[in-house]
């Protein structure tokens, strides 16, 4: 089913409802993929500064080990995915049709593939040795923006934050990685969570899921103690819910202020596969090298939620699930946020929550003829943050993007694409944001 058969506009709160085709995968167990011959591991595969190879062409290296240094504050290291060959390092075409430097490893697939680590006691070091082992495990949010979770963590002295905010809402239609997480992993989340009270000193962690997965709230709520400073709650189903300035107003009836921060109003939030992962890999002294992804869609055989290597080709993850039809659009992350495909090489990557497979049926579906703007005002009713997308659409028409910056705040527009979704002129309007955002930032540099 395409994009357009599972809207209906949400009411009274902006956003929308969707039917969230998530049955096919919520309920299975997570399970492992096999080893690709060949990764391909990004050296840019989160917000920052590109990490720094430390390997070399023909070098031996273990499941594990680093293969490259962070390349700066803002900038996480990288590690081998599996034991193997340094192949090559070497420019690659990356998810969104870019070209970036990457770290080729060949297999050894008669290697036992057993992850490298020093078990660590976490209960004696400091917030900055907490912080420096999180940079150094390569660790970046796994809900999609895969920014670097040592910066996120490191709240300053002079924006000091009361709440440790836990994104377990996952409202992306087909996404479900982040619910089996919940339910798989549950007590590394909550250690996770700890040790991220500890590091930024909230005195309370609230776990925000969304009330369509009942299983996930009720497994956490009977792990937490009576007098523990985390705590569970239910929120209603609508996307974007799981927005970090959409949850912060659900859940604390708090706003940022245009162009602020969560900080500036005494919060934080982290992605449940986020915390499950610092929970799971630091005691073990562990690096980030695979996370779990979603694999679905109306043209998958065998859709789950399956744990990957960072680096795994998308081809062979197709070629593990299966997939059918003559004509297909492939979608890295959910239908809404996620970007398309063109390369089968392109690696699953830290932020890749979701590989969605669309049939011939979804794509004619969502193929429609743009007409113009009808100003009716459904983008303005849809959208989550109370923007103007009507009127941003009409001066993106005209190529005034700077006026849109500065008088109808453009830059805090998350992308969401609730407006083009329910526009009945079918405008594109978020590919006009985008392109409206990239030409201010060329102008300003």
């Amino acid at each position: 089913m395409g994009l357009l058969s599972w809207f209906r506009p949400a009411a009274p709160r902006h956003g929308i409802h969707a039917d969230d085709h998530k049955a096919d995968t919520c309920g299975l167990a997570i399970r492992r993929l096999p080893f690709a011959p060949r990764l391909i591991v990004p050296l840019a595969q989160h917000v920052g500064a590109p990490s720094r190879p430390i390997v070399r062409i023909g070098q031996e290296v273990l499941r594990g080990e680093c293969i490259a240094e962070a390349g700066g504050h803002v900038s996480v290291a990288q590690h081998a995915p599996a034991s193997g060959t340094v192949e090559a390092i070497e420019l690659r075409q990356m998810a969104r049709g870019d070209v970036g430097q990457a770290i080729v490893i060949r297999v050894n697939q008669a290697d036992s593939q057993q992850a490298i680590g020093l078990p660590q006691d976490l209960a004696g070091l400091s917030r900055e040795e907490l912080l420096a082992l999180i940079q150094q495990s390569g660790m970046v949010g796994l809900g999609g923006a895969a920014f670097p979770t040592h910066v996120k963590l490191d709240i300053k002295p002079e924006t000091p934050i009361d709440t440790l905010l836990v994104n377990g809402c996952e409202c992306e239609p087909y996404l479900t990685c982040d619910h089996r997480v919940m339910l798989e992993y549950s007590e590394h989340l909550l250690q996770g969570i700890d040790l991220a009270l500890r590091i930024t000193g909230a005195g309370k962690a609230i776990i925000g899921i969304e009330d369509n997965k009942p299983d996930a709230i009720a497994k956490l709520q009977g792990l937490i103690p009576a007098a523990s400073p985390i705590q569970v709650r239910a929120v209603p189903s609508f996307y974007p819910q799981g927005a970090e300035k959409v949850l912060l107003r659900t859940l604390l009836g708090r706003e940022v202020p245009s162009g602020g921060l969560m900080s500036q109003v005494g919060a934080t939030m982290q992605n449940v596969g986020t915390l499950a992962a610092i929970g799971r890999l630091l005691p073990r002294g562990e690096s980030l090298i695979e996370r779990v992804v979603t694999v679905a869609g109306p043209g998958v055989e065998r859709p789950g939620n399956y744990i990957i290597p960072i680096g795994t080709p998308v081809g062979f993850v197709l070629e593990q699930v299966g997939f059918h039809g003559k004509t297909t659009e492939l979608v890295l992350g959910g239908p809404m946020m996620g970007q398309s495909l063109a390369n089968l090489e392109a690696p699953i990557g830290k932020g890749s929550s979701g590989l969605l497979v669309m049939d011939e049926a979804a794509i004619q579906q969502e193929q429609r003829k743009s007409y113009p703007c009808i100003k009716c005002g459904e983008c303005v009713r849809a959208c989550p943050l109370h923007l103007n997308p009507k009127e941003l659409g009409l001066l993106a028409a005209k190529r005034e993007y700077a006026l849109m910056a500065e008088r109808f705040h453009l830059n805090d527009c998350f992308e969401c694409g609730c407006c083009t979704l329910v526009c009945p002129s079918a405008i594109p309007l978020v590919q006009h944001f985008r392109i409206a955002k990239a030409v201010n930032r060329e102008r300003a540099a």
